[in-house]
């Protein structure tokens, strides 16, 4: 499988990421089927966050990798600082906090990636990057990113970082798709609008995309008179998208494969570094996305499929 490197981590990371975010104590066999079905396609990166099945994901990749002996095989991206019920916690306890339970639950004492699972844009950026950077120090964290970060905090931060000797975030993880969200998702979601792509290229800043294949919105089990998912229809149902879907159809039609492996193939052939995470449960979403890896896909037909050109 294609790989990215990220500064600060030593191990090449697998253009896949496997999604951990239905992990249950209670579903662990059948969690633990799906980390070895993963690596056995050649990925070796596993997303979760503090606050993924209250905990359970991050209790279900611990015991998996002491059981099998494997937490040198893997990449872990966690995330913490999620909003609660209280507001906005940003802050170098919050962050304490969260990461050292995580790092219990994982049962390891560090992690490769550590992103922030959300900002709080009325904290300075340099009381954030000043508490992530002794985590660094202390060996927990490999890497830092921000998970729904704007790129113009992303830069500041950064500009920080370099300012004062610090650590500096060398991952983003915002949504990226082929089909381009009209609202956010919850809350505080940061999805990749053609500023931030440039902004991207021109850092060759990594980017690891979530609902990288927008849901199922390029599976072909929904149209514009399809409205009983109202999430997707709330996010995703506009023209422009169905006519981003009649492209990949078009052209997978051509390439002899599937119009969601033409989403999927969208996200990896960005002219910067990318991961997808991804959240196949059985063999064939687990086949039909290791096979999307390899998808080739030149800058004219990104164009054409995003509706930059109407011709390729």
């Amino acid at each position: 499988m294609k790989t990215i490197a990220v500064p600060g981590v030593a191990k090449p990371i697998s253009a896949l990421m496997k999604g951990s975010d239905y992990f249950t104590n209670d579903g662990y066999e059948h969690a633990a089927a799906n980390l070895d079905a993963f690596l056995a396609a050649g990925g070796n990166a596993v997303d979760t966050a503090h606050i993924y099945s209250g905990g359970q994901s991050e209790a279900v990749i611990g015991r998996y990798m002491e059981e099998r002996g494997n937490r040198s095989e893997l990449v872990i991206l966690t995330k913490g600082s999620h909003h609660d019920e209280t507001g906005p916690r940003v802050n170098a306890e919050a962050i304490r906090s969260d990461l050292m339970t995580s790092l219990e639950r994982l049962r390891t004492d560090h992690v490769e990636l550590y992103a922030l699972h959300r900002d709080d844009p009325s904290v300075p950026v340099g009381a954030i990057v000043e508490a992530l950077h002794e985590h660094v120090e202390a060996g927990r964290i490999g890497a830092i990113g921000g998970s729904n970060w704007t790129w113009q905090r992303l830069q500041e931060a950064n500009a920080y970082a370099a300012a004062h000797g610090l650590t500096g975030f060398t991952f983003s993880s915002p949504n990226l798709s082929l089909a381009k969200a009209k609202e956010p998702f919850w809350a505080g979601c940061v999805s990749a609008d053609e500023e931030t792509l440039r902004w991207h290229e021109r850092e060759q800043l990594p980017l690891f995309s979530w609902s990288s294949q927008a849901r199922g919105f390029f599976t072909g089990r929904f149209g514009p008179e399809d409205r009983s998912n109202a999430d997707l229809v709330r996010v995703f149902y506009s023209d422009a998208n169905w006519e981003r879907l009649r492209r990949a159809g078009e052209l997978a039609a051509e390439k002899g494969v599937s119009t969601i492996q033409i989403a999927l193939a969208y996200v990896l052939n960005q002219p910067f570094p990318t991961c997808a995470l991804i959240g196949a449960q059985n063999p064939g979403e687990l086949r039909s996305c290791r096979d999307g890896v390899e998808i080739a896909l030149s800058p004219a037909e990104l164009a054409w499929l995003d509706l930059q050109a109407e011709t390729r």
